[in-house]
């Protein structure tokens, strides 16, 4: 019993899990995965919708109508903001302006955030698509697309050859994979 909770991080995991039920608990965070992580000094609201083994790093804003697949990542202090102000209406202070209605942020499955990247609100970000560090996202970003800078553009494609795209596809749609890869057996 001792060498299973040893073996392979169990401590690790169970010490995790608790912690995790707890963030969910505290939050409010109904919508999300068991198995959805988030760091700490995270700011997200309880309408967060979150699919299995997707993760958000530490310090991440997230405001309120965003929803994770599966899978997806986030590096540390990204940040989902914007559309939260009416700048149009004259005659009108912009902190008595009111808020007009919020729109869905998606971040397909297995999308990729990296360290301190913003995303503006009611972006959609693809399946499969990476964002680089530090860039910033006012427009959707396609499926299997990286993208950087400030704006956001094309920089690059995921898979180059169609046939790993669409493995990857096959993988995706498949069976929930759990993040164990094969590993040789010792001894």
């Amino acid at each position: 019993m001792i060498r299973r909770l040893l073996g392979r991080g169990g401590v690790f995991r169970f010490a995790r899990g608790r912690l995790m039920a707890w963030r969910r608990w505290r939050f409010g965070l109904r919508h999300v995965a068991s198995t959805f992580y988030m760091g700490a000094q995270c700011t997200v609201e309880r309408d967060l919708i979150a699919g299995e083994y997707s993760f958000i790093n530490r310090r991440c804003v997230l405001q309120p109508k965003v929803r994770l697949g599966r899978y997806v990542m986030f590096g540390s202090e990204v940040a989902v903001v914007g559309g939260d102000h009416r700048p149009d209406l004259p005659g009108v202070p912009n902190v008595f302006s009111g808020r007009p209605e919020i729109l869905e942020t998606v971040f397909e499955d297995d999308c990729w955030v990296g360290h301190g990247a913003i995303i503006m609100q009611g972006v959609r970000v693809g399946r499969g698509a990476i964002v680089a560090a530090g860039a910033v996202v006012v427009r959707d970003v396609p499926a299997y697309e990286v993208h950087g800078g400030v704006p956001a553009r094309k920089i690059a494609e995921r898979f180059q050859d169609p046939a790993d795209r669409a493995k990857h596809e096959a993988m995706l749609d498949g069976p929930l994979y759990r993040g164990e890869l094969a590993r040789p057996q010792l001894g």
